[in-house]
């Protein structure tokens, strides 16, 4: 292979890592591996090696390493989840856990750390990188999208893709029957999913954490609905929804309240999680990728590599975990107008 093929665009610098670890923890998401193709391939790029890390901290504590070069990575773009596979570690959250993984790495010679995942992935490596003053980079696939300093995560347009699908399907059968449909999404704690699948899916109503509709508004808008002529609804709901303890409480409800409507309940769960990513996923994915290895070199330690305003960009990891992200006004505005 020429030389040219690993020619770095950095200037190389003493603290430059020469041998890259990466690691995917938390829920899986659509595009993982579609990242970890592109953390491989800019090692190679660079010169650089590249070791895989199985089952996220549970493995990095364990030492479950394995040599990773461009080919290792091949015919995984297209693929959902993670072929480095996941797991949570409760021994990582205790000092004697994180210090078997400093051990572990310094045993293989690994100066450098980039983690794939939510917020929990991240205060793992926020506390770990502080400890050892060890160098990390995160990447962030989730499919909430509840990450500070990125607009998108990895995996979410994937997951809005399946649940409109979803829901377009289970739109027949309402129609045929003049049924109301609760349908559950993904979103225990943010209110994305639900929203965007929402107007996308033309749902007549979106519940989600971030606003409390509460039921007697929820009534009157399905109330509103069959005045107008509609003769069948979709509800789309957040798991994380506070109105009632569970969805088929709601249901119940709304039965006892409308007996003019016949209600179904359909809990998409963990569909949302696979299958194969978008193409926008999978770009996102690859830059996002690229862009952790670039931060190493850079020197960079303890951010997230996200993007904001379709630009690569690093935040620190205490901004990514930081709070909640604000819902789209607009978005809400444009929920409420759409569906009447």
């Amino acid at each position: 292979m020429p030389d040219l093929y690993f020619k770095s665009s950095f200037t190389a610098m003493d603290q430059s890592p020469r041998k890259i670890g990466v690691l995917t923890s938390g829920g899986d998401s659509p595009g993982m591996n579609a990242a970890l193709r592109a953390v491989v391939r800019s090692c190679a790029y660079h010169g650089l090696e590249c070791v895989g890390i199985y089952r996220g901290y549970e493995g990095l504590r364990e030492g479950d390493f394995k040599e990773l070069d461009a080919r290792s990575v091949k015919n995984i773009i297209n693929r959902g989840g993670t072929f480095l596979k996941s797991a949570r570690s409760k021994e990582f959250f205790t000092k004697e856990g994180r210090l078997q993984a400093f051990n572990h790495l310094k045993q293989a010679s690994i100066d450098a750390l980039v983690v794939i995942g939510g917020d929990g992935t991240f205060a793992g490596a926020a506390v770990f990188s502080k400890e050892f003053n060890f160098p990390i980079v995160g990447i962030p696939g989730t499919i909430d999208n509840d990450i500070n300093g990125t607009d998108f995560t990895i995996g979410y347009d994937t997951a809005l893709n399946t649940v409109v699908e979803a829901i377009d399907k289970i739109r027949d059968t309402a129609n045929s029957h003049n049924r109301l449909f609760l349908v559950e999404v993904m979103g225990r704690d943010a209110g994305d999913i639900a929203l965007n699948a929402g107007i996308g899916a033309g749902a007549e109503e979106i519940l989600i954490p971030e606003e409390d509709l509460g039921k007697d508004r929820l009534l009157e808008s399905l109330k509103r609905s069959k005045k107008s002529g509609k003769t069948s609804s979709i509800v789309v709901v957040s798991e994380g929804d506070q109105i009632g303890k569970n969805i088929f409480e709601l249901a119940k409800f709304i039965e006892e309240n409308l007996t003019e409507y016949e209600v179904r309940v359909t809990v998409l769960g963990h569909i949302q999680r696979g299958g194969a990513p978008s193409c926008y996923d999978r770009v996102l994915a690859s830059r996002l990728g690229v862009g952790a290895v670039d931060a190493l070199l850079r020197g960079e330690k303890n951010v997230m590599i996200g993007i904001v305003h379709n630009k690569v960009t690093s935040v620190p990891f205490e901004q990514a975990i930081k709070g909640e992200n604000e819902l789209d006004r607009e978005l809400i505005r444009v929920a409420d107008i759409t569906s009447f």
